[in-house]
C-alpha cells in the first residue's frame, strides 16, 4: 500500500484538491499508456515505481537532503551544468512539465499564445501542484528562447529565487567566451548559495557521476538500434524523463541493469514489435513528463520509436565530458566546451543539429522522421524546414507535427501518423 504523503504536501503549501486530481489523471494515463504494453522488460518495474512515487518518496529524499544542509537546484534546460551542482553537494532536479495544467492561472501573467512548456512550469507553481518548486533553493533558467527569458522575469517575481544563464546565439569564438564566463559565474553563484568553494576533487567526482549517467543512456540508445527493438520508444522516453528527477548514481545503476536485460533480449531476438516494423525517429521540442502522446500514437499504430533527437533524448547524453582535468580552471573550461556541443534550435546557424539527425538516422536504421514541435515554439517550428530537407536528401519520409499538451487533437494526429506509416511501408517519400 502506498504511503500517505498528505501532511508533507500540505506542509509544502500544495493545493491538495488540485494535486489529488493531477495524480489521479497521471495514474490513469500511465496505466492506459504504459502498463498496457506487451513484452515490457522487467527492468522497467523500477521506473514504474519512480513514477508512482514521483511526488512521494523522491520528495521525501529531497527533504532529507535539505536537513543535511544540501541545496536543491531546480533547472529547466540541459545547459545548466549538473556537474557544478553536484560539486557543491547540491541536488539537481528538472522542473519542466508536460501536462496542460494551471494554464488559466499562468495566462494571468503571460500571453495565451505562449508555448505549452512555459505555461506548464508556471501553471504547476501557480496552481499549487509542484512540490519540487517549493523545495528548491535556486531556480536556474536560461535564454534559449524569448518566451522563456521573459517568463523567468515574471517567475522570479513570484518565487524570488530565479537565476538566469545567458546562452549565446552563435557558437563562434565570442559566443564561446560569453558562455565560459556564464559557467564561471554560475559556479560562483552555487558557491555563494552553498557557503563552500568548489574543490578540484569534488568537481572531478561530480563529473564522473554525470558522465556515467550519460554512458548508461548512450548504452540504452545503442540497444535501440537493433531490429526487433528490445524496448519500446515509450519506455525509453520514460527512462530519459526520469533521468532529470532521480538520484544520478541510483539511476545509472538501474539503467545499466535494464541494459543487461536488453542485451539478453537482443541475443535471443526478443522485441517489443515484429522484426521489420517501421522505425521512427522523433526530432524537435522536448517532451517532459507526462507528455507521451506522440510516442503512444506511433507505437499504437504498429511502428516503434527508436530514438529522440531532443533535449529529453540524445541532446541530453550524446556527448561526454572530457573529465581528465588537473585544475579547477581547466575543469570549468572543459565543462563549458561540453555544454556548447548541445545543438539547441536557439543557435544560428545550427548545422550541427542537422548533421546529428543524419548520424542518428543511420545508426538507428530509421525508416521515417517525425519532427515534433510544441505550438508557439518558434525555434523548432522554424527548423522543421531544414530537417525536412535533410530527410529528403537521405530519402527518408518526413512528417511535421505541431501540437500542444491537450488531448483534443489525438484523432487528427492518429490519422496523420497512420497515413505517414502507410507511406513508409509503401516506400513513398514525402
Amino acid at each position: 500500500m502506498q504511503k500517505d504523503y498528505t501532511n508533507m504536501w500540505e506542509g509544502l503549501g500544495l493545493n491538495l484538491e488540485n494535486h489529488a486530481g493531477l495524480l489521479g489523471v497521471l495514474s490513469d494515463a500511465y496505466k492506459n499508456i504504459y502498463l498496457s504494453q506487451r513484452e515490457r522488460p522487467k527492468g522497467m518495474e523500477y521506473f514504474d515505481f519512480v513514477i508512482s512515487e514521483i511526488h512521494g518518496l523522491r520528495v521525501e529524499e529531497i527533504f532529507e537532503a535539505k536537513k543535511e544542509k544540501r541545496k536543491i537546484v531546480g533547472t529547466f534546460c540541459l545547459y545548466v551544468p549538473e556537474e557544478l551542482v553536484l560539486a557543491v553537494d547540491g541536488v539537481c532536479i528538472g522542473l519542466c512539465a508536460g501536462a496542460e495544467v494551471g494554464a488559466e492561472e499562468a495566462e494571468k501573467f503571460i500571453p495565451r499564445n505562449t508555448c505549452a512548456l512555459i505555461k506548464a512550469f508556471m501553471g504547476f507553481k501557480l496552481a499549487g501542484l509542484c512540490p519540487y518548486v517549493e523545495l528548491t533553493d535556486l531556480l536556474v533558467g536560461e535564454t534559449t528562447c524569448d518566451g522563456k527569458k521573459k517568463a523567468y522575469e515574471i517567475f522570479n517575481e513570484i518565487t524570488k529565487k530565479v537565476y538566469v544563464m545567458e546562452i549565446p546565439n552563435k557558437k563562434g569564438e565570442d559566443g564561446k567566451i560569453l558562455w565560459q564566463n556564464e559557467v564561471r559565474r554560475f559556479a560562483e553563484k552555487l558557491e555563494e548559495l552553498a557557503g563552500k568553494k568548489i574543490a578540484l576533487e569534488k568537481l572531478k567526482a561530480a563529473s564522473k557521476i554525470v558522465n556515467e549517467k550519460r554512458k548508461a543512456l548512450q548504452r540504452l540508445s545503442f540497444l535501440r538500434s537493433y531490429d526487433p527493438a528490445p524496448i519500446s520508444g515509450l519506455d525509453a522516453l520514460l527512462v530519459n524523463q526520469v533521468s532529470f528527477y532521480d538520484d544520478p548514481i541510483r539511476f545509472t545503476t538501474k539503467v545499466n541493469e535494464l541494459c543487461e536485460e536488453l542485451d539478453t533480449r537482443v541475443k535471443s531476438g526478443i522485441g517489443v514489435a515484429e522484426k521489420g516494423s517501421p522505425r521512427v525517429l522523433i526530432s524537435g521540442s522536448p517532451m517532459a513528463i507526462p507528455n507521451w502522446k506522440v510516442h503512444a500514437i506511433v507505437e499504437g499504430s504498429g511502428a516503434v520509436v527508436v530514438g529522440e533527437e531532443s533535449c529529453v533524448g540524445e541532446r541530453n547524453f550524446g556527448t561526454l565530458l572530457d573529465d581528465d582535468f588537473s585544475s579547477l580552471e581547466e575543469g570549468m573550461q572543459k565543462i563549458a566546451d561540453r555544454y556548447m556541443t548541445i545543438n539547441c534550435a536557439c543557435f544560428t546557424p545550427n548545422e550541427e543539429r542537422l548533421t546529428n539527425i543524419i548520424d542518428l538516422s543511420r545508426r538507428l536504421k530509421v525508416d521515417g522522421i517525425i519532427h515534433y514541435a510544441i505550438q508557439f515554439c518558434t525555434p523548432y517550428l522554424m527548423e522543421a524546414f531544414k530537417v525536412k530537407k535533410v530527410a529528403e536528401t537521405m530519402g527518408i519520409p518526413f512528417l511535421r507535427i505541431e501540437t500542444d499538451y491537450s488531448m483534443e487533437d489525438i484523432g487528427q494526429l492518429k490519422t496523420r501518423i497512420e497515413a505517414f506509416l502507410e507511406m513508409i511501408e509503401k516506400g513513398v517519400i514525402v
